[in-house]
C-alpha cells in the first residue's frame, strides 16, 4: 500500500495567506499543515508517499519536507499538477508511482487525529471511504444512507443544498488500481471539474465501495475559520496548558 497526498490548487479561500505560499505550508499550531495528513499515512505503515502539488509555489515543499525521513518515510516523490481540473485530475498523476499497487489518498488540508491502520491493514480491492459527522455537511460530498439499512449508501452527493446526512466524506480515501481506469472515463461537471464522488459512486454502483467513520478528530483547513479552528484544536492538544476554562 502506498500513500498520495494532494496538495495542489490554488488556495484561493485562504488569499491573501496564499499569496505567499502553498496554502498547504501554511502553519497548524507549531507544524505546517502538510505535515499532519503525512503523520496519518506514516501511523498507517504507509511508508512511501508522493506528494501531487502545483502552482507557482511548488517549489516550497523541498526545504520543508525534504526526503520525508524525519516524519517517519521511507521514500517520498513529488509529482506536479499543469493547472487545476478536481482531485480526479490530480491523483491521476499517481499511477506510474502506484505501480499497480493500491493507494492510501488523502488531502493535504486534512488534519486528523484518528488512525486508519485498521482500514489499510484489512483492505483488499474496490474502495473505501472515510466518514465524519460535521455540522456543515453542504461543504462537502455528503452519503445518503437507506431508509431500511443505515449502514447502507445508496448514493453520495456533491455540495448538495440540502444535504441527506449529517456525514461529510472526508478528505481521505482507499482505491485499489482500477481507480486511473474510471478516472478516465469521468466528464467535467457542472464546475467544470472532474468529481471525485464520482469516482465513489462508481464502486458503490458496483458494491465495492466500504465506508468507514472516523474516531478523534477531523478538519479541513481549507477555509479561515476551519484553519482557526484545526489550529485551535492541535494548539490545545500538544499544549494542554493552552487550555481555557
Amino acid at each position: 500500500m502506498k500513500g498520495v497526498v494532494l496538495a495542489s490548487g490554488l488556495g484561493t479561500r485562504l488569499m491573501p495567506l496564499t499569496a505567499a505560499t502553498n496554502k498547504h505550508l501554511l502553519p497548524v499550531f507549531n507544524q505546517p499543515m502538510i505535515f499532519y495528513p503525512i503523520q496519518t499515512l506514516a501511523k498507517a505503515g504507509v511508508d512511501e508517499v508522493l506528494v501531487v502539488t502545483g502552482g507557482p509555489h511548488a517549489g516550497h515543499f523541498l526545504p520543508v519536507l525534504k526526503n520525508g525521513k524525519e516524519l517517519g518515510l521511507k521514500h517520498l516523490e513529488f509529482a506536479f499538477q499543469d493547472g487545476t481540473g478536481g482531485i480526479p485530475a490530480a491523483l491521476s498523476l499517481a499511477e506510474d508511482f502506484a505501480d499497480n499497487d493500491s493507494l492510501v489518498v488523502i488531502l493535504g488540508d486534512n488534519t486528523t487525529d484518528a488512525d486508519i491502520s485498521q482500514a489499510v491493514a484489512n483492505f483488499k480491492n474496490g474502495a473505501g471511504i472515510f466518514l465524519k459527522k460535521v455540522s456543515d455537511p453542504e461543504r462537502f460530498g455528503v452519503p445518503e444512507f437507506d431508509s431500511q439499512d443505515k449502514t447502507r449508501i445508496v448514493k453520495i452527493e456533491e455540495k448538495p443544498t440540502s444535504p441527506k446526512s449529517g456525514f461529510a466524506v472526508t478528505g481521505l480515501y482507499i482505491y485499489d488500481n482500477q481507480v486511473f481506469d474510471i478516472i478516465r472515463t469521468l466528464k467535467p461537471s457542472g464546475r467544470g471539474e472532474l468529481e471525485i464522488t464520482d469516482v465513489n459512486n462508481h464502486y458503490l454502483k458496483n458494491g465495492q465501495l466500504a465506508w468507514f467513520e472516523l474516531e478523534g478528530f477531523w478538519s479541513d483547513a481549507g477555509t479561515f475559520d476551519s484553519l482557526f479552528f484545526s489550529n485551535q484544536y492541535w494548539a490545545q492538544k500538544t499544549s494542554p496548558n493552552n487550555k481555557q476554562d
